[in-house]
This record gives structure tokens, C-alpha cells and sequence, in this order.
């Protein structure tokens, strides 16, 4: 990095280290319309307006805010340059510096993974006679190479890499034969250790077989936040959860597919319906920040199920 732009970049992050601006940054970010009052941020802890606004001048100064008056109030929003560059901040960077998960140090991997790969190879093509045994074996081995790159729970990385492939063979031969009995939803979001778990786990709560659901990551974290495991344990899902990768055959296969703060990493192919939905990372959030990301999500949930299986019964 060059002396200028290493003094440029020191100049911005003077600006983001601060907690107050970090959880307003957060807030506004996370808004659904872009943007958020400035009324609504003196919310954000127990301080005084002028202490808020000094940090948000700190913060459009340097070039992170824009801020744009409307009668009586004024309204900030993220730099559209930055956009990006904050979504990367917030949602993979903070994360993985907060999550003591993300600094344990993972257990080894198999010292000769080919003989169990193999094995499980062995028993996924018998459940799918239609593939290729060499095929099915690729597949496995891609599975647990992607989830060898990240995953900090190394004792159940055999199990969890069979689950994945399981998952993949059925996506690609859903595709492949458009066996569309049901209908198939697809959650992405950036760590797939958070909002798409959540989601998932509360459409599968709620519809059971009548729906596939399926959750993915565009850069999967090692782990499921912390701050999520007890929401997923409530909805029976704790020990089905782990973060994966992003595959084309997942969207392929999808009827619905809903990002979750993922940009553009999500594949667009034609006659898919596409929803993007804005709502807080529980990753950084408080428990109650937590607990009002999950109902959030169980709005749109229902909604989303009341508008493809209006005959299931759901909660008011």
C-alpha cells in the first residue's frame, strides 16, 4: 500500500472508531429505505443530540455520510461509493472480529479424508441411482473442500459435509428434471450464519415438507453467530445449522430466492422470482436487537408462505 493511500484509509477509520458512530453507521445501513432521520438516531444510546451530531458530522466529513435536509429534519444516509465497502465492514469484517468463534483455533481435518469421502460417496449414490457414481464423488469432495475453507467446528465437518452434498445432488437433479412438487426457497445473506439461517429454519417451522428450503452465503462464515444458536435451538434447528457456500445448482433449483444483504453475488437467472430483504445483521445486534431481527423475519416468513401456500395454516 502506498504512503498516500494507507494516510487516506488511516483518515477513515479514525472516523469509524468509535462505538456510538459504529452502531448509528450500523443503523443506518440496515434501514429499509436508505436512509435514516436524525431523530431516530438520537435512539441509538442514552446521549444528547448535540453528542450525536457531532459524530455524525465526524462521519460525513469523512466522506462516509451524506446527508440531505427535509423540513424540519435531516435525513443521513451511506455514501453510494461506499456502499460496498460498509456492507463488507459490517457484515464480514465486524463479525468475524467480534464472534470468538471466528478466533478459536479449528481442530485439524481428516488426516486421509479420500477412504471416508468414499464412503459417503458410496451411500449417496445409492440414494440417487439417476447421477454418476464418479460425478456424486466430485460433488462430495468439492462439499467438503468448501466447507474445509471455513468451518471451525471440525468434528462434525464429515457429517455436515454429507448434508451439503446431499443437498446439492437433490438441487441439481431438481434442476435437471424440474421436479417442482413443492415449492423450493432459497435464503442468502453474506456469512449464511445469521438472517438466512433464520429464515430457513422459521419457513421450515412453519411449513415442514410443504415447502424445500434451502440457506447459502456468498462468503459463509466459520460458524452460526452466537447470538443466533438460541433462536435456531427454540425452532429445532440448532444442530441442522451450519454455514455453506453459495452454488449455481441451489439457485437453479429455487422457485424463490430471497438475498438478504448479499449485493450482487446472488447468480440472476430467468423465470426465477427474486425478493431482496433489508433487515438487521444479529450478528452485532444486542438481545433485543436480536429477538426484533427474528420477528422481523417471521413477518416476512408468514407473508411469504400465506402468498405460496395460502391453505397452510399459520399464526396470526
Amino acid at each position: 500500500m502506498g504512503a498516500d493511500a494507507a494516510s487516506r484509509l488511516a483518515g477513515t477509520l479514525r472516523a469509524l472508531a468509535d462505538p456510538l458512530r459504529l452502531r448509528m453507521l450500523s443503523m443506518i445501513a440496515t434501514s429499509p429505505t436508505g436512509d435514516v432521520c436524525v431523530c431516530d438516531l438520537t435512539t441509538v444510546a442514552e446521549v444528547s443530540g448535540p453528542t450525536v451530531s457531532h459524530h455524525l458530522k465526524v462521519l460525513k466529513d469523512a466522506g462516509v455520510l451524506t446527508a440531505e435536509r427535509r423540513g424540519t429534519w435531516v435525513h443521513y444516509r451511506v455514501e453510494p461509493a461506499l456502499r460496498g465497502a460498509v456492507t463488507t465492514l459490517l457484515e464480514s469484517f465486524a463479525p468475524a472480529t467480534v464472534d470468538a468463534a471466528a478466533r478459536t483455533a479449528p481442530l485439524g481435518g481428516l488426516a486421509d479424508a479420500e477412504e471416508t469421502l468414499t464412503r459417503i460417496a458410496g451411500r449417496l449414490s445409492d440414494e440417487r441411482p439417476l447421477h454418476d457414481p464418479a460425478a456424486v464423488l466430485t460433488v462430495v469432495r468439492e462439499s467438503y473442500t468448501a466447507l474445509a475453507r471455513s468451518s471451525a467446528v471440525r468434528a462434525h465437518l464429515v457429517v455436515n459435509t454429507e448434508r451439503f452434498a446431499r443437498q446439492r445432488l437433490a438441487d441439481a437433479q431438481r434442476a435437471v428434471v424440474n421436479a417442482r412438487a413443492v415449492p423450493q426457497i432459497l435464503f442468502v445473506c453474506v456469512a449464511n450464519a445469521g438472517r438466512s439461517q433464520l429464515a430457513a429454519a422459521l419457513v421450515q417451522h412453519y411449513a415442514g415438507d410443504a415447502v424445500v428450503v434451502r440457506s447459502a452465503g456468498s462468503a459463509p462464515a466459520a460458524a452460526v453467530h452466537r447470538a443466533v444458536r438460541p433462536l435456531l435451538a427454540d425452532l429445532g434447528a440448532a444442530d441442522d445449522a451450519f454455514p455453506k457456500p453459495l452454488t449455481d445448482d441451489a439457485v437453479r433449483a429455487a422457485d424463490v430466492v430471497i438475498t438478504m444483504g448479499c449485493g450482487d453475488t446472488c447468480p440472476v437467472l430467468p423465470g426465477k422470482r427474486y425478493e431482496d430483504w433489508v433487515v438487521g445483521d444479529p450478528a452485532l445486534a444486542s438481545a433485543t436487537g436480536t429477538r426484533a431481527i427474528r420477528d422481523e423475519i417471521d413477518r416476512r416468513v408468514r407473508a411469504l408462505l400465506a402468498e405460496l401456500l395460502p391453505d397452510l395454516p399459520l399464526p396470526a
